[in-house]
């Protein structure tokens, strides 16, 4: 199947009536900030079986169409050894990847964050590829503090 046939399969697998993505995307810090909350080290293990009973769930795909996975998930495995990528799979549910690598400090703009991760982007991008996850969301972070305060 060329690209152009490919991307417009998944589109049509993501945009299916009656079903929504699931934005599983954590950052290692957001995920810890949540599990902190309820009393639960933040450890890969823990990660793990949190996203593997997410994801495991009877009847998940009859609901959720695709789901943003963050780059640690892609190499984690359910219980029995199946990649979780492949868990969703199976239930024709869309594995997808954030292809940005998180946010940092403006330089110069004390206050203010830039997405990054243009630098490797290519490169990340076929391992995701390798790993069947579609690229799916990517976020961009660029309004300034000054333009935040004009706006309220």
């Amino acid at each position: 199947m060329d690209a152009r046939s490919e991307l417009g399969t998944t589109v049509q697998a993501l945009v299916q009536a009656g079903k929504g993505i699931l934005a599983a995307d954590e950052s290692g810090p957001t995920i810890a900030k949540r599990f902190k909350a309820i009393g639960v080290e933040s450890t890969e293990a823990n990660r793990r079986a949190y996203r593997s009973t997410i994801f495991a769930t009877p009847g998940l795909g009859e609901h959720i169409s695709g789901i943003i996975f963050y780059d640690e998930t892609l190499n984690q495995r359910a219980d029995d050894g199946t990649p979780l990528p492949q868990l969703v799979a199976r239930q024709g549910i869309v594995p997808g990847i954030k292809v940005d690598a998180g946010k940092i400090p403006l330089a110069l703009a004390p206050g203010d964050e830039i997405t990054e991760g243009l630098d490797g982007l290519a490169k990340r991008l076929d391992g995701y590829r390798w790993a069947r996850a579609s690229p799916s969301g990517a976020r961009c972070i660029t309004c300034p503090t000054r333009c935040r305060r004009a706006s309220r």
